[in-house]
């Protein structure tokens, strides 16, 4: 019993390490936020949308690819004229041309964006599930420092247990067959 503890301890901190790992090089090869079929993670900054989600969530969006199927009330991603990623509720959808314009607002902002969103700034709209508190990693991963130290323990940790692993083997090894070579 007491070996199939450690075992299934042992394989438990494997895949962990592995997943750890398998989630920064994804932050880092992405800029910042994962993509997964159509599904974009994103780190939530600021609170303008708190009590909707939280400063440090990470949120889903589906992306899109025109932008110009939303609704008075959805929530979307967009480029604003900074070129900073923001998520906003959807108040008024005005047609100009072909294109629809959007006007936005935080849920927890007093007056609606000063800038109108075109639908070809829109990214993606809001899934509705939300990450507490994991959008802080994701930041902190996306940072030079934060990617090499969660590169470098899992690492570090992966090769310990390798080690661990192979003395054991070369002790069990010894005790096999060390024995029977002195007979």
């Amino acid at each position: 019993m007491k070996k199939v503890l450690k075992y299934s301890f042992s394989m438990i901190g494997l895949l962990l390490i592995v997943c750890l790992t398998v989630f920064v090089v994804s932050v880092k090869a992405s800029g910042g936020e994962p993509t997964l079929m159509g599904y974009q993670f994103k780190s939530v900054l600021s609170g303008s949308m708190e009590p909707t989600f939280q400063t440090g969530s990470l949120i889903i969006i589906k992306q899109t690819k025109d932008g110009k199927g939303h609704n008075r009330g959805d929530v979307i991603t967009f480029v604003d004229k900074n070129d900073h990623i923001v998520t906003h509720r959807i108040t008024e959808v005005k047609q100009a041309g072909k294109e629809k314009v959007y006007t936005t607002k935080g849920d927890n902002n007093d007056g609606v964006d000063v800038e109108p969103v075109f639908s070809n700034n829109v990214i993606g709209e809001y899934t509705g599930f939300t990450i507490p508190y994991v959008g802080y990693i994701v930041q902190y991963a996306s940072s030079n420092i934060g990617s090499a130290l969660l590169l470098f323990v899992p690492g570090a940790l992966l090769f310990l247990h390798g080690m661990l692993t192979f003395r054991k083997a070369v002790r069990t090894f010894k005790e096999e067959y060390g024995s029977a070579s002195q007979t």
